[in-house]
């Protein structure tokens, strides 16, 4: 008896459930979508942080588990920092969509038709958009299941005032005329026409999405080919990509990477795009006479952009890395304060504050617009990690010999002045290659600068810096009488024949450097006939040199002159002066004295250039 209960209980339960489903799946089907438009403004409301209002929505197909519903008369304000007007309007839109997927969280149109739609996009100077959730992370996915779109009488406006960027463009979709935007704007006050194309969404169900982009004008130029592996989804493409600018910088406000201004550019390039990665290959073009190719890969995670490469260039001139306004500011700096050895160049990397990166280069051939560029070719590594910039694995190879070492620039915790460290040796060169072959000196060359300071500039940061700075020469030749005039011999430096040559031993200078200043310790040159010592400073970023210098000969002098000699001028346009008190008659005479009774100033040993050279360098 229990068990027939039993089983009636049960079958009358599973009755009653599939009653209840079946009743549920009726009234869905059944459901009346209009009564949820006070629920619907509610959210939006919320979603927007601005009151949505909707004029009607309606249920226009009878039955079914694929309703159609009509909205009309939508308005969205415009956020109150953004401007006056209305974020959206919209005045009448159809889409049907299926109800089991709206159970399940998802609401995913499969046909959308829409006309009288306006749409006003603004982001302010730090990145404020209008179109995300107020205190939440902007969000992404462009996939779609749509199967039919039509749009009429439409109108889409972009102000960007991070990037300097303004479009209007009407669009429209149509099954037979596909999908189309046309419109002008600005980008960082160039003037362009924008336009997109490809088929109706009813057309490539199924099947790959083709489709062409481009940015047209006279200062700036982007057009791409490609094909999305279902219409409208830019998350998962593939496209062709050339572009040139007047300046690097206009095509970074398109792509936003944080780059900088230069010469005119113009590239190509092969994009694949699977959300969130993106793969850049067959990348090849041009920066003023410079050219460059390789890839680029770049991983968006976690609001950060990850981005990795190689990059090789056959031909580079560093100038073309600057725009003429710069090189012509660089060049009127020059004429005011007169060449220097240490580069102004900019190094304030502030802004990339969401990108990290790793890039390797190689340069085969280095030029210079004017004149012969000091560096012949160059490789290495460029990384990025949260505002530290890395130069490692350096090697650039000069005429004769190789500089190499590391570079950092540190801007981590929002500093807004980088620090820079510099550590870099130079090995195997020459005294007449640093000369460009001229002059009469000869010698091997190697040196150490350690250098770090903070500055928003190279020049800037050594001349706040702390560090040392190392050169030794070594081994070579110089003039005779230049070797006797070293030890203030006079009647040596007078009376020596040309072509007559004295043995370089070693040219050794170090400079303790504190706060910019650096103490001359030691300054040593020696020679077969002589040796002078020098004592004072050099001090950057001017370059300026005050050092004294006074010289002993080696052997009994002819005709030493007593006193000092003086180093001024810069590293660039050095000056060698001798007071007057020492080139007077009456110094003349106490000389020829001494010279007559052999009560000369004393003569110099020679001095340890190996260990000299060991401790400067280290």
């Amino acid at each position: 008896m229990r068990t027939w209960f039993a089983k009636r209980w049960v079958r009358v339960t599973g009755i009653v459930v599939v009653a209840v489903v079946a009743l549920g799946l009726v009234g869905l089907a059944m459901f009346a979508w209009g009564s949820l438009k006070g629920v619907i403004e509610r959210q939006l409301t919320a979603r927007f942080g601005r009151p949505v209002t909707i004029g009607v929505i309606e249920r226009v197909d009878g039955f079914g588990f694929s309703p159609t519903i009509r909205i009309t008369q939508v308005r969205i304000p415009q956020a109150t920092w953004a401007g006056k007007g209305d974020f959206v309007r919209l005045r009448e839109a159809e889409a049907t969509f299926s109800a089991l997927s709206l159970l399940k969280g998802g609401f995913g149109p499969r046909d959308v038709k829409a006309s009288g739609l306006y749409l006003a996009l603004v982001r302010d100077k730090q990145g404020r958009t209008n179109w995300d959730r107020p205190g939440e992370a902007k969000g992404g996915g462009s996939s779609n299941d749509l199967q039919g779109l039509v749009i009429r009488d439409s109108v889409i406006s972009y102000r960007d005032a991070k990037q300097g960027r303004q479009i209007t463009a009407r669009f429209s979709s149509d099954p037979v005329a596909g999908i189309r935007a046309n419109g002008t704007g600005t980008v960082r006050g160039a003037a362009v026409r924008i336009a997109v194309a490809g088929p109706s969404i009813e057309r490539s169900l199924g099947k790959p999405w083709p489709f062409t982009a481009s940015i047209d004008g006279d200062q700036l130029s982007i057009s791409a080919k490609g094909l999305m592996d279902r219409p409208l989804d830019t998350d998962a493409m593939t496209l062709d990509v050339t572009a040139r600018a007047t300046d690097l910088k206009l095509i970074d406000a398109v792509i936003e990477a944080g780059l900088f201004r230069t010469q005119p550019v113009s590239f190509s390039a092969h994009v694949r795009h699977d959300s969130p990665k993106w793969a850049i290959t067959q990348l090849k073009g041009m920066v003023g006479r410079s050219d460059f190719a390789g890839y680029v890969t770049v991983d968006k995670r976690d609001g950060r952009s990850k981005v990795n490469g190689d990059i090789v260039s056959r031909q580079f001139d560093f100038a073309d890395l600057s725009s003429d306004e710069a090189q012509a500011k660089g060049a009127a700096l020059e004429r005011a304060i007169g060449p220097r050895l240490v580069p102004n160049t900019r190094i304030d990397i502030g802004k990339i504050d969401t990108t990290d990166a790793a890039f390797g280069f190689r340069i085969q051939h280095i030029v210079a617009a004017k004149g012969t560029s000091p560096i012949v070719s160059a490789k290495g590594r460029i990384a990025i990690d949260h505002r530290l910039l890395t130069l490692d694995r350096l090697v650039a190879r000069l005429p004769q010999g190789t500089v190499s070492g590391k570079v950092t620039v540190d801007q981590r915790g929002n500093r807004k002045t980088p620090t820079v460290a510099i550590d870099l040796r130079l090995r195997g060169s020459s005294v007449q290659a640093l000369a460009g072959g001229r002059g009469d000196f000869s010698g091997n060359v190697s040196a150490r600068v350690r250098l770090k300071g903070p500055g928003e500039t190279i020049r800037a940061a050594v001349g706040n810096a702390d560090g040392s700075i190392g050169f030794v020469a070594r081994d070579g030749q110089l003039p005779q009488g230049i070797a006797a005039a070293l030890g203030f011999d006079a009647a040596r430096a007078l009376l020596a024949k040309d072509g007559e040559r004295a043995g370089l031993r070693c040219v050794v200078v170090k400079l303790d450097v504190t706060r910019g200043r650096g103490r001359v310790d030691p300054m040593i040159v020696d020679t077969t006939a002589s040796q002078l010592r020098g004592q004072g400073s050099v001090v950057f970023p001017a370059e300026a040199i005050d050092i004294r210098l006074s010289g002993a000969p080696k052997q009994h002098a002819l005709l030493q002159l007593p006193g000092s000699a003086y180093m001024t001028g810069t590293i660039q346009q050095p000056h060698v002066t001798i007071p007057p008190e020492v080139k007077s008659v009456g110094n003349i005479f106490k000389a020829i004295g001494r010279a007559i009774t052999g009560k000369q100033g004393p003569t110099a040993s020679d001095a340890d250039c190996a260990g000299l050279a060991a401790r400067v360098l280290r």
